[in-house]
């Protein structure tokens, strides 16, 4: 396939707002969009380089994460105009998905000027919002340019520059589930969007002590890394080579989170701490010397989706109902391939390696289990797979062992 990303303009540097007015020529009615939080780092500066071409200034507040749920597309939704020509959004997650969602869905154009080295979905494609209580992901243009001042990011709170560098880690867990899905399903790969991807990762890894201290130029490196990320996401058209089993993890605490009002870490340091655990639950799995799928309690399943999505387990049930992955013959796929799927898995690092990865950035799996208990970490290991058509390490776990697992929290 041709890749290509569309974004025209990547400013990662010291005192990088400061070109915005440089890229606004023929822009006339700008929205500009950001949290409380966002506002308080560089607002003022932003709204300064945009000066007269400002229409309309949506500022979210409230107790809490922002949630990009249906009020929160709503108030930005009514905040464009017929005459707006440009979105531009000061924050990164959140923020980031609701102005390239809007952005698409009025067919504008998005600048997003970073505030945090948090996340890589700056420069993808797709927008992941939080719909009737599920987490999806809607697909969506990327930014026309993405404006990262490297003193606003060394600033931003420690926890986030800790989610930046758990997404990046979380990528040895998907990389290995995309080469699965290659192996298992005969899912479409990219060798050199995978390479690619391995390299970003390799860069970063070793950095955990140097942002610890918020070294720029570490800082920087990650930056670049997370949006590196992202373009390959927009190379693909997905969020395969971004985004797997770990993920899936994070949006199982995430929504429930959501749903049962309870507290949940931010997404990356959330994916950092689930590939620690999907990484343990292959090396539970390179202990079977042949597989021998599990039989399907049908009913049991529904009463677990049930109580562990509640009001949007309906929502889960159809997804997997559509996607058909409980009526496929698993142990005839696993067993015509089990060696290769052993040899795979063997070429992950370690559980204790990765976790070592983690705490050299201040993240300990003791916090981890701490915040959600082990019966909700096990929870997610089997039902977290039912929140996406996706195929991951969770579909064996789940089919050759699932709730006998005993993979150490």
């Amino acid at each position: 396939m041709t890749h290509y990303c569309p974004i025209r303009h990547i400013i990662i540097e010291k005192n990088a707002i400061s070109k915005l007015s440089g890229l606004l020529d023929g822009y006339r009615n700008i929205v500009l969009v950001a949290d409380e939080n966002t506002y308080a780092v560089c607002g003022d500066r932003t709204e300064a380089q945009i000066g007269a071409r400002l229409e309309n200034k949506v500022v979210y507040g409230g107790e809490g994460f922002l949630i990009p749920d249906e009020s929160s597309i709503a108030a930005l939704n009514a905040a464009v105009s017929g005459k707006t020509d440009l979105i531009v959004g000061i924050g990164s997650g959140v923020i980031n998905d609701l102005c390239k969602y809007i952005g698409s869905l009025r067919g504008l154009p998005y600048y997003i000027v970073a505030t945090a080295p948090s996340m890589d979905g700056y420069a993808s494609v797709g927008a992941a919002l939080v719909i009737g209580g599920m987490k999806v992901n809607r697909p969506t243009g990327t930014a026309e340019a993405i404006i990262a001042d490297t003193e606003v990011l060394r600033n931003a709170p420690l926890e986030m520059i800790q989610s930046g560098y758990g997404d990046i880690i979380g990528k040895y867990s998907c990389l290995n589930d995309w080469k699965l899905a290659r192996l298992v399903r005969g899912e479409a790969f990219c060798q050199w969007v995978h390479d690619f991807i391995q390299e970003t990762v390799q860069e970063v890894a070793g950095l955990g002590g140097k942002l610890l201290q918020r070294d720029g130029d570490s800082i920087k490196t990650l930056m670049e890394a997370l949006v590196c990320t992202g373009i390959a996401m927009s190379y693909i058209g997905n969020s395969r080579p971004a985004s797997g089993s770990e993920h899936h993890l994070s949006h199982f605490f995430e929504i429930t989170g959501i749903l049962d009002k309870k507290p949940y870490f931010l997404h990356g340091r959330n994916v950092a701490y689930s590939t620690v655990i999907t990484q343990r639950l292959r090396e539970e799995l390179l202990t079977l010397d042949k597989p021998v799928c599990r039989s399907f309690d049908q009913d049991k399943w529904e009463r677990e989706i049930r109580r562990l999505y509640t009001t949007a387990a309906g929502n889960v049930l159809e997804l997997q109902r559509k996607a058909g992955w409980y009526e496929l013959d698993w142990q005839s796929l696993y067993a015509d391939k089990w060696a290769k799927i052993k040899e795979l898995f063997a070429g992950m690092p370690s559980s204790g390696s990765l976790e070592h990865l983690l705490n050299t950035v201040g993240l300990s799996m003791e916090e981890f289990i701490r915040e959600y208990g082990e019966g909700k970490i096990r929870d997610a290991a089997v039902y977290a797979k039912d929140l996406k058509n996706r195929y991951t390490v969770l579909w064996p776990y789940w089919s050759l062992i699932g709730e006998d697992g005993r993979f150490f929290i």
